[in-house]
């Protein structure tokens, strides 16, 4: 997509978590450092030919930033700047989804982000020693150790 503004993104290196990729991929691609905060959004598409004859998951994630100096990959993008959310919802250079994108981040911000994020919670599995990564709306904290609700 030549010309067309879009957030930072790749694949998945095999046993790698979401917010791990997402936190790698934009430091690859921008030198931006960051934390994964939350997911946003999944898309789901099934003839993505560049999905290597598979379904494709893509996950949209919020970081947060600890670094602001750009310092971008020349292989992989023609330009890369911070954009003000505003802006960025009016530009027509850009892909559906990430102008939506850009509207659910500017409506979190404005109406809070507990409005749109999934957060995720590491819960054992049924595998003794072994954990799995739950991604879910917040739970209010009355209903996070509540047991016995009729």
């Amino acid at each position: 997509l030549k010309n067309m503004w879009k957030f930072p993104g790749g694949l998945s290196e095999p046993g790698e978590d979401i917010g791990d990729t997402a936190v790698r991929e934009v430091f690859e691609e921008t030198g931006i450092k960051s934390e994964f905060r939350s997911l946003l959004s999944i898309r789901q598409q099934h003839t993505n030919p560049g999905a290597f004859g598979k379904s494709d998951m893509y996950f949209i994630c919020r970081l947060q930033p600890y670094s602001f100096t750009i310092n971008f990959c020349q292989q992989e993008c023609l330009r890369c700047e911070w954009m003000d959310l505003s802006d960025l919802v009016k530009t027509e250079n850009t892909t559906p989804i990430t102008s939506r994108v850009a509207r659910l981040l500017l409506y979190g911000y404005r109406e809070g982000f507990d409005k749109i994020d999934l957060t995720m919670e590491e819960l054992p599995a049924v595998y003794t020693g072994l954990f799995y990564k739950l991604y879910h709306k917040e739970l209010p904290d009355n209903y996070k150790t509540v047991t016995g609700m009729c």
